[in-house]
């Protein structure tokens, strides 16, 4: 029992000065507002640079190199009507649900420790899986039901190739289903406030990364191995094949049920897969 307790205590002690950061600056982190700012806050600083990449860099041959569809140019005004669409959502719908928040929800509490180390990593993991699959069902039923899909899903599609300020480019049930099963995942753990606080920007971080239109080295999808991770290539081709690729982060289900499409690389190469794919589709158009 003593070995158990002196593992628990040490596993904590690895986050302990992360957590120990806190430290006066409880009023503002217990505040049920603290995580929608965090949320906002981190999804503009994401989304920036890459529209900042998008609008300055597009002429230069890196660029050029890794831009997923480099033929399709983001400008000025595509980035102001996603940018509008954007803020209304953010005053009309996830302000008032803030100010609920504000009003009926008890403040957070802080524990003294930090969560462990192991604990801190799987709970996230597992939330993401799980919101992977409820969003799979959610993004492939809206797909097939032609009347969700015209009034809702259809806004997110007005852009067949998609940059970062398209990731939340949201109809406001596509923008409220999305906030309350991300905000709603960890409690099936009951999760450490840090643990909730990091999962939230991974999923903001994991979201964006799929809608820059970008395959760079570095990006997950490169790095996790069996392909298992779609990441921004994938989802790009979802984007202009809207009846694929319907699992948000991974591709377990998309194989499953045959919807997995394969991707374009950076530099709009075509992968010998994907032009077997592609000469399947014509063939079975043929023959239909």
């Amino acid at each position: 029992m003593a070995n158990g307790t002196t593992a628990a205590t040490s596993e904590q002690r690895f986050l302990q000065p992360l957590w120990d950061l806190r430290l006066g600056y409880e009023d503002w982190l217990m505040s049920p507002l603290f995580p929608v700012f965090m949320s906002i806050f981190f999804y503009f600083v994401e989304c920036i640079p890459f529209m900042l990449i998008d609008m300055y860099c597009c002429h230069q041959k890196w660029y050029l190199k890794y831009k997923i569809q480099p033929d399709k140019e983001v400008s000025i005004p595509l980035v102001w009507d996603t940018l509008t669409l954007t803020f209304w959502n953010h005053v009309l719908f996830i302000l008032p649900a803030a100010m609920a928040q504000w009003v009926w929800q008890p403040p957070t509490p802080l524990p003294e420790m930090a969560p462990p180390l192991w604990e801190f990593v799987w709970h996230q993991v597992a939330a993401l899986l799980i919101f992977d699959f409820q969003y799979f069902v959610w993004h492939w039923t809206h797909h097939k039901v032609r009347f969700l899909y015209r009034h809702i899903h259809a806004v997110h599609h007005r852009y067949s190739s998609p940059f970062s300020w398209v990731t939340q480019y949201l109809h406001p049930w596509e923008l409220i289903t999305v906030g309350f099963l991300t905000t709603t995942n960890t409690w099936f753990f009951n999760c450490h406030c840090l643990t909730t606080w990091s999962y939230m920007v991974a999923s903001i971080t994991v979201s964006v990364e799929a809608h820059i239109g970008f395959d760079f080295p570095w990006l997950l999808h490169n790095i996790m191995p069996f392909g298992l991770y779609g990441g921004s290539p994938k989802h790009d081709m979802h984007h202009q094949k809207p009846l694929t690729n319907f699992q948000p982060f991974f591709n377990h289900f998309d194989r499953i049920i045959g919807s997995y499409c394969p991707p374009m690389s950076g530099g709009g190469i075509k992968s010998k897969a994907l032009l077997e794919y592609e000469r399947k589709q014509r063939e079975t158009k043929k023959q239909g």
